[in-house]
């Protein structure tokens, strides 16, 4: 079991950076792959951004490459991803999730937290 809590969502100006977190309960974690999703009102939830394990492989979504950089830190049980040069279209509800699988489905992730909201204006 694995228990997640996403921090750090906020209001920001476009080109500007927020970086979020998220908390892990439970000695699964060193286990589990990570992912990043988001939702956006109206629309269908999608990846953003995945780390393996041990941290030593990352994905991200092609609209977010280059910007977004996904980390986590296995010793303290948290993943963080580090949004940079914002975008109003990355205006979202943003999910982590922990899975037994390193991928870009959903249905890789079995544990989810419950989101912060991400708001960038023009």
């Amino acid at each position: 079991q694995v228990q997640l809590v996403e921090s750090g969502g906020g209001l920001v100006q476009a080109g500007g950076s927020l970086r979020l977190s998220c908390a892990a309960s439970g000695r699964a974690f060193s286990n589990s792959a990570m992912g990043w999703f988001r939702q956006a009102p109206g629309k269908e939830r999608e990846f953003v951004a995945a780390i393996s394990r041990s941290g030593s492989s990352t994905i991200y979504a092609d609209s977010v490459k280059g910007r977004f950089t996904i980390s986590r830190d296995n010793a303290k049980n948290l993943a963080s991803l580090q949004m940079n040069s914002l975008k109003p279209e990355d205006t979202a509800v943003y999910f982590c999730a922990a899975g037994g699988v390193f991928g870009m489905s959903r249905s890789s992730y079995a544990y989810w937290g419950q989101g912060t909201q991400v708001t960038v204006s023009s």
